[in-house]
């Protein structure tokens, strides 16, 4: 599934073909994805100019000079591709329709885009600008880990008193917002901390250092364009690069990249989930 750099990087492929437009058509192919779609969607979207794009957690939030919102979430292999040629550098034909295009917005630009959803675990709504934080999707999220609400003391009140593993800690979407299992175990490994590790055994001083590096390993895959692992593209179908960066994720039986470190990348399952992880960097 995307997790926070992948959602981000799509949001920023998208701004610049929707942001002030209008949307002068919009087409809904099927009544649901994971959950129905809301009553009269396509009407409702239709004739509406989006104010502008925001990302809270995995989820990308079109405002609409209406006073709704557009909620869009990717799910495992949700994709929001751009067509046509909104900034007029090029000349673009929009792509034949494709089995799995089940949400089409057409711009007073000219640019077209497409939601394609195989697996249909995306999912979209609507509802008001001024509540949308209420929304139960987005209301029990915690503090966005790039801004100024997932700070040192955040973090470390959060995890007071718990003896979960670390691990499961950071994906607690209500302790801070947006991270996965891909951006955890990098920010693990970068701490030094094994990812099984009790919280309650971990110095406040260490728990207090993961915040700088959850910042700089997300802003680093960011700017890499994010992971592509199987489906996930950017909206202008290119894929991220992040991937070519990992230091543990993934290379299960690699050698560890610490300098001076001779010891294999080591995995373990926690809760279904992967955690790769050095043996020797991490304590």
């Amino acid at each position: 599934m995307p997790e926070l750099p992948e959602v981000e990087t799509v949001r920023r492929g998208l701004a610049p073909a929707m942001e002030g437009q209008r949307i002068v058509r919009a087409q809904v192919n099927r009544p649901d994805l994971r959950w129905p779609f809301p009553e009269r969607m396509a009407d409702r979207l239709t004739g509406a100019r989006v104010v502008g794009l925001r990302r809270r957690s995995k989820y990308i939030l079109a405002d609409l000079d209406r006073g709704e919102s557009l909620l869009i979430h990717l799910g495992m292999s949700g994709r929001m591709l751009v067509s046509g040629d909104p900034l007029g550098q090029f000349v673009h034909d929009h792509p034949a329709a494709e089995k799995h295009d089940h949400v089409v917005l057409d711009m007073e630009n000219g640019a077209r885009i497409t939601f394609n959803d195989p697996r249909r675990f995306g999912a979209m709504d609507l509802m008001p600008t001024s509540t949308a934080e209420a929304h139960p999707l987005l209301a029990s999220i915690g503090p966005e880990p790039l801004g100024n609400g997932f700070s040192e003391s955040h973090l470390v009140a959060a995890l007071k008193g718990r003896s979960m593993p670390i691990k499961s800690a950071l994906l607690d979407q209500k302790i801070v917002a947006g991270l996965g299992n891909i951006y955890v175990c990098e920010t693990l490994y970068r701490g030094g901390i094994h990812p099984a590790r009790r919280v309650n055994r971990i110095a406040e001083r260490r728990l207090a250092g993961l915040v700088p590096i959850v910042r700089k390993v997300l802003e680093e895959a960011i700017a890499a364009g994010g992971s592509s692992l199987r489906d996930f593209r950017q909206a202008d179908g290119e894929l991220g690069y992040f991937q070519h960066s990992f230091d543990v994720y993934g290379r299960e039986g690699a050698m560890c990249k610490t300098p001076g470190c001779e010891t294999r990348i080591a995995r373990i399952v926690q809760s279904g989930r992967s955690s790769f992880y050095c043996p020797s960097c991490q304590r």
